[in-house]
């Protein structure tokens, strides 16, 4: 039986759906990551989960029993929001020990347990402290530790690293990832940063307009999209329109492309995605032949943009230590078929 199981979940606001009839399953100790882009539901999920939102339809089962409609304060759930939410009038071991105090612990235990906390997330020596005199980084380990302290069967995460500058974000995703799997408890990231949730995750649950578009590894959503909403918004790739040929094959504006195997009939319409940096990009024939139209370097490796018969293109190239391509330059493009993906439907 999963740990947490949403059957059937649905919300609206004013007539309008904002959640349509989802199913997850979460099992004991997984991090799950709720990803997509503004608006597609993923919020008001977690919100019905931690009890802030009532669903319009739906039951939500955690640890066996149905606390669809149990109120907030009483599912015992840690939450950490996008703001932090410290009271700025507390120190930090008493933001941490205060869920501790309003559900009766003794001073010396709440204290002690609080103290531990902090020193989990790496910040005993701020205990003194008030929010106003830490970093953004060190806030967010608060608000963490406040989460964590109670103990919950559930750790919620409403975007908690959003406020973070791109390299403290890089560093906390390493660090509460290695928390979560050090404690073992059960975590669900509401995110719309497709490397945070790829680099995160156990499984990452990809929404669109109040709808489930596909559940799955890191890895496995990336290399295996199963249609092209998933492709495009994970990550960078490359869609092409195409008519299936064969088997193996498609038409592209009228040259033949090698793609994985399919089921799908002659003659249908597809989607094509390639992921920029699956292209074999040579000064020489056999290939497709293309005109590089931009090159950028990005320190790790190159990205260019390039102009053929098969349209335009992003390709991206390790950075072997030499100069790449230039603008200008002729160069000729190949990959394997299995790295095309097929999609019986348009981007």
């Amino acid at each position: 039986m999963a740990f947490l199981s949403l059957n059937n979940l649905s919300k609206t606001f004013a007539g309008l759906p904002a959640v349509r009839d989802i199913s997850l399953s979460v099992e004991r100790g997984e991090f799950i990551s709720l990803l997509g882009p503004s608006g597609c539901g993923k919020t008001t999920t977690l919100q019905m989960i931690a009890g802030l939102v009532d669903p319009s339809a739906g039951s939500i089962i955690l640890d066996g029993s149905d606390i669809t409609k149990t109120p907030p304060n009483r599912r015992g759930l840690g939450i950490v929001f996008q703001t932090y939410a410290l009271f700025p009038h507390m120190t930090a071991l008493e933001n941490v020990a205060f869920g501790l105090e309003m559900r009766g612990v003794a001073k010396v235990e709440r204290i002690e347990r609080a103290r531990a906390a902090l020193k989990q997330v790496k910040l005993e020596q701020f205990a003194a402290r008030f929010p106003k005199d830490m970093s953004g980084g060190q806030r967010q380990r608060v608000a963490l530790a406040r989460a964590l302290v109670i103990e919950p069967p559930l750790l919620l995460l409403d975007e908690p690293l959003s406020n973070l500058d791109a390299k403290l974000r890089e560093d906390m995703r390493i660090e509460l990832r290695l928390l979560q799997q050090d404690l073992g408890v059960t975590t669900i990231l509401v995110t719309h940063d497709q490397e945070e949730a790829l680099s995160m995750s156990d499984r990452v649950v990809v929404m669109q307009q109040g709808d489930i578009a596909q559940i799955a590894t890191p890895l496995e959503l990336y290399e295996r999209p199963t249609n092209g909403f998933v492709s495009d918004f994970v990550g960078k790739t490359n869609l092409l329109s195409a008519i299936v040929s064969g088997p193996q094959t498609v038409d592209v504006g009228g040259e033949t492309v090698l793609v994985r195997n399919h089921d799908l009939t002659t003659g249908t319409p597809v989607t094509l995605s390639i992921r920029p940096e699956k292209f074999r990009m040579t000064a020489n024939a056999p290939g497709h032949q293309v005109r590089v139209e931009a090159a950028i370097f990005l320190g790790a490796s190159w990205l260019y943009r390039v102009s053929g018969s098969l349209g335009d293109l992003f390709v991206t190239q390790p950075n072997t230590g030499e100069a790449g391509y230039a603008q200008g330059d002729i160069a000729w493009l190949d990959w394997p078929a299995t790295a095309m993906s097929i999609f019986a439907e348009t981007a």
